[in-house]
C-alpha cells in the first residue's frame, strides 16, 4: 500500500500560484524599500536646510531691521522769476524751482524706488506738481536728483500773504517715493518715504530761505 504521508507531486496549477505569491512579496518588499529611501531622503534634505533658514532668520532679525531711507532737500534755486517793480511775479508768467534732492539709503539691502512725485502748496492751494525718475539706491549708498517744479504765477499772487510786501512767500512741498528694501534677490519688503518740507522764497535775492523738513516711512 501507498503511505498517506507520503508528499504528492505539485501540479502546475500550485506551482503558478506560489510564483506569483513569491512576485507580489518581493513588489511589497520594493515597495517598502523606496518608501523608506524617500523619507530617508527627506530627512537629509531638511537637516541641510536647517542652516539655511537659520541665516536668513539672523538677517531678517539684524541685517534686514529696515531704517528709513532719507529723503534729503539739499539746496533749492529760482531758475526763472519774472517780477513787476523787482517786487511781485509778473501775471501770466511762470516761476521755476529747481530741487537738489538726495536719497540716502542707510540699510544693508538695496532700495529701488519708483517715480516720485513733488507738490507744491502755497497755503492749502497746490501751485505745481512734478515727478521724478525712478531709481535704485545700493547698500550703504545715497543717490541725488535735480528735479524741476514749474509754478503758475497766477496761482501765487492770489495766495499771497502779507510777507510779500517784504519780497518773501511762504510755500510747503510734499515729496512721496514709494518704493522696495531688498535683500539677497528674494527677500524684500515695500516702503513708502514721505517727506513735508516748509520754505520761504526771498523775490529779491532768488534764495531759499528758513527750509524744515520731517520724513515719514509706511511699510
Amino acid at each position: 500500500m501507498v503511505d498517506k504521508d507520503q508528499a504528492q507531486p505539485l501540479t502546475p496549477a500550485t506551482l503558478n500560484r506560489l510564483s506569483s505569491d513569491n512576485g507580489e512579496t518581493r513588489l511589497h518588499l520594493k515597495r517598502i524599500q523606496r518608501k523608506r529611501f524617500i523619507k530617508c531622503c527627506s530627512f537629509i534634505v531638511a537637516l541641510l536646510m536647517i542652516p539655511t533658514i537659520v541665516i536668513i532668520i539672523i538677517l531678517m532679525f539684524t541685517l534686514f531691521q529696515i531704517k528709513d531711507p532719507i529723503i534729503q532737500m539739499n539746496r533749492v534755486s529760482i531758475t526763472k522769476l519774472e517780477l513787476i517793480n523787482n517786487v511781485i511775479p509778473k501775471p501770466g508768467s511762470n516761476v521755476s524751482l529747481t530741487a537738489d534732492v538726495s536719497v540716502k539709503n542707510p540699510n544693508m539691502a538695496s532700495f529701488k524706488y519708483s517715480n516720485t512725485t513733488t507738490t507744491l502748496f502755497i497755503n492749502e492751494t497746490v501751485i505745481g506738481e512734478v515727478r521724478g525718475p525712478s531709481g535704485k539706491a545700493k547698500a550703504r549708498q545715497t543717490v541725488r536728483m535735480n528735479v524741476t517744479i514749474d509754478i503758475v504765477a497766477d496761482r501765487v499772487l492770489s495766495n499771497l500773504n502779507n510777507d510779500v510786501s517784504l519780497g518773501k512767500v511762504r510755500l510747503r512741498s510734499f515729496s512721496r517715493i514709494p518704493g522696495k528694501v531688498k535683500l539677497l534677490h528674494f527677500i524684500g519688503r515695500n516702503v513708502v518715504v514721505k517727506m513735508n518740507c516748509t520754505f520761504v522764497i526771498n523775490i529779491f535775492s532768488k534764495s531759499i530761505e528758513d527750509q524744515k523738513c520731517k520724513r515719514k516711512m509706511k511699510m
